[in-house]
């Protein structure tokens, strides 16, 4: 199975100093959180995973403007409160910049879970789509994206294994879960598209 399309490119500043997160094969990996202004005024506060050597080329300092490239990357995580879907960004390549804001991710994968169709309460039409995004050595990343008016129309009568490409941005969304009566507030990820395309049937 051939490597499915996954890049993303964001542009902002660093909301948080980086923190150990693991070690790898040798390799140390640090998090951090990356503030990316919309246009409206609001902010995307994203994850990012960068290998140590990235970060120690980069120099990065309190409040840097930062130009990350790399991939949308998910985990699952399991605790006793039941299992989530981390998303964060993996960093391929890591710059001290400066521009404006940047948040532009390109995803082609399979639809792996049956598209929820819904309307907002002043109407708009929304559709969740669960994609499927291969990587190499059998790993996938099950990346969720929300798209809107007639995009989430035609989506909506895509089937489970049909193959979707799309063009959007990375964005975070709190809200708050309920557990044993105590609600928890919590940060969703998602992939808002801007395009969708049908993607190319794999070989």
């Amino acid at each position: 199975m051939e490597q499915t399309s996954n890049r993303i490119i964001l542009r902002g500043s660093l909301a948080e100093a980086p923190v150990f997160s693991h070690e790898n094969h040798g390799r140390r990996f640090y998090r951090f959180a990356l503030e990316v202004p919309r246009l409206s005024g609001t902010a995307d506060v994203l994850q990012v995973m960068a290998a140590e050597s990235l970060l120690e080329a980069a120099e990065l300092g309190d409040g840097s403007a930062v130009e990350v490239a790399g991939q949308i990357r998910s985990f699952n995580s399991r605790s006793d409160s039941g299992r989530r879907l981390i998303i964060s960004v993996y960093a391929g390549q890591l710059t001290v910049c400066d521009g404006g804001a940047v948040n532009h991710a390109e995803l082609e994968g399979t639809i792996c879970k049956p598209p929820v169709y819904r309307r907002t309460p002043l109407g708009r039409e929304i559709c969740d789509v669960m994609l499927a995004v291969n990587r190499p050595y059998r790993r996938t990343d099950y990346l969720p994206c929300i798209l809107w008016g007639r995009a989430a129309r035609e989506t909506a009568r895509a089937a489970v294994g049909d193959r979707l490409a799309l063009v959007g941005r990375l964005q975070s969304r709190e809200y708050v879960k309920v557990l044993d009566g105590v609600g928890q507030r919590r940060t969703a990820y998602e992939v808002s598209a801007i395009s969708v395309l049908p993607a190319a049937a794999e070989p």
